[in-house]
């Protein structure tokens, strides 16, 4: 669909309040190219090279106007963090050919953005882009903070990470690992769960097929829980709390099992919140532009960085080629087909 004097859009086509959302959620249109005369002062036209697929989008198509996160407009493009390579510029701070970073980017392949709303990334090059997105990215740092500023983590003791072959649990597994805890990783393929795995879980099973949920649990982590990452909610939820020691930390990161229930009476109810009490454990949600710009998030650069440099931190990067499959590549995060950090090729 795109030309030296065309591209292509994503566009926001309807809301699911509830229920699994599907392709009609997107229409994929052809527009006029943006061109270089038409920048004003302090503009740049970027054309975008990967662009980050996250979970948190589905709340950005139901239409809601109370989330931490605005709704997506309908018939405006979908927009998420991405990595973009400057054509022309009308800035003295960002010129031609660096490599930016676009926190709100449209899903489009070329863009016009104000100067102020992108950033430089110095040791750029269009061959390392993508890192900027995935081990560097939001998926990454929402790891690294809910692992360390909730779950204060200690030598010795277990965490358990579920979707721990995903975008964030694949960091916290090794991070985790880095800092001697034992580790039990949980994902829903035995392609999966041999990745997590070779990251270095101590134990890791498949949920699909591992039987009753706190029985699995309990067989991986004998002497119980200190630390559970949550990022499905939900049933495995339930079964997590059932096995938690005294003074657990669970961070709730994410409840993917039920984004897409269809009403309230479809929600599952958990059942093991007493042990919450009982256990004087510590159940708190992740917030994370509370941490932008914080001493947290330079810690953040400083130790991931090192150890991928290093060769000590692996990342698999789920890929999607042409901007037209954006929408599926959404739809693979909610039925498993994703494996790793979803990206879009543009």
């Amino acid at each position: 669909m795109t030309s030296e004097n065309s591209i292509t859009r994503v566009l926001a086509n309807k809301y699911s309040p509830s229920g699994a959302p599907s392709l009609d959620n997107f229409k994929v249109v052809s527009a006029p190219a943006p061109t270089k005369d038409s920048l004003k002062e302090n503009q740049v036209l970027v054309r975008n090279l990967y662009l980050s697929v996250d979970p948190y989008q589905r709340g950005r198509l139901t239409g809601a106007t109370n989330s931490y996160v605005p709704r997506y407009e309908l018939n405006e493009p979908i927009s998420n963090f991405g990595v973009a390579v400057v054509e022309a510029s009308t800035s003295t701070d960002i010129v031609e050919g660096d490599i930016v970073y676009i926190k709100v980017a449209p899903w489009e392949t070329k863009s016009v953005a104000d100067a102020a709303a992108v950033r430089r990334l110095p040791h750029s090059t269009i061959d390392n882009a993508r890192d900027f997105i995935t081990v560097f990215g939001m998926a990454s740092f929402t790891a690294f903070v809910g692992l360390t500023t909730i779950g204060k983590p200690k030598a010795g003791e277990t965490i358990l990470v579920s979707s721990a072959s995903g975008a964030v649990g694949q960091i916290v597994v090794q991070l985790a690992k880095a800092r001697g805890l034992r580790v039990v990783g949980v994902a829903g393929s035995d392609d999966k769960v041999e990745l997590v795995k070779s990251i270095g879980a101590d134990a890791a099973f498949n949920y699909k097929t591992c039987g009753t949920f706190t029985e699995a649990i309990k067989q991986a982590a004998p002497e119980g829980i200190d630390i559970y990452f949550d990022n499905v909610g939900g049933k495995f939820l339930d079964a997590a709390l059932a096995n938690i020691n005294f003074g657990a930390r669970i961070v709730s990161c994410g409840m993917i099992s039920q984004y897409n229930v269809k009403s309230a009476d479809e929600a599952y109810g958990l059942k093991n919140t007493f042990n919450i009490l009982i256990k004087a454990a510590i159940f708190q949600g992740l917030f994370l532009p509370k941490y932008a710009g914080t001493q947290v998030e330079s810690d953040f650069v400083t130790e991931v960085g090192k150890l991928y440099k290093e060769g000590k931190l692996r990342y698999r990067i789920d890929e999607t080629t042409g901007l037209e499959n954006a929408p599926q590549a959404v739809l693979n995060l909610f039925d498993g087909k994703s494996f790793g950090k979803s990206v879009v090729k543009v």
